[in-house]
């Protein structure tokens, strides 16, 4: 929907202007990233009794299931990003314990963060700690590293 009042200019909006053409009701759903929330569909109902309108993607092909800062996945391109370095090149230029520290942190360790990554995540207590969280436990060691501060 273009509104032309801003002196012939359309004006800009982060939202989505739905009319439902069973009722003439008229929706604003907020737009943020380039998506929308499925549940702000509900509120679109051709009486009250009605449950409200809800989205059908088969497999899934146009669904965001989450918004992440950590990884960017993009199957149709075959584009994989850990914090924004595809995964080619910290494969083929980073360490485990560098990738690790690049997940937890958001940047790859400098020559002295990583000596000091790598002594802490290798004494002794840490290891002992990780071996706790056994396949048995429920708790993986990813789930323990993500908890970790």
């Amino acid at each position: 929907m273009i509104d032309l009042r801003a002196g012939g200019k359309p004006l800009a909006s982060d939202t989505l202007t739905i009319i439902d053409n069973r009722t003439g009701k008229t929706y604003e759903v907020p737009i943020k990233d380039g998506t929308i929330r499925a549940l702000d569909l509900r509120q679109i109902k051709a009486n009250d009794d009605d449950f409200g309108v809800m989205t059908y993607d088969p497999a899934f092909m146009n669904t965001a299931a989450c918004r992440s800062a950590i990884t960017y996945i993009d199957g149709d391109k075959g584009i994989l990003e850990y914090r924004g370095f595809p995964i080619e090149q910290l494969a083929e230029h980073s360490t485990y314990l560098e990738t690790a520290y690049l997940l937890l942190n958001g940047e790859l360790p400098t020559k002295s963060e990583l000596e000091h990554w790598q002594h802490t995540i290798t004494t002794p207590s840490s290891t002992k700690i990780s071996k706790a969280f056994s396949i048995r436990s429920g708790t993986t060691p990813i789930q323990w590293a993500c908890s970790s501060p």
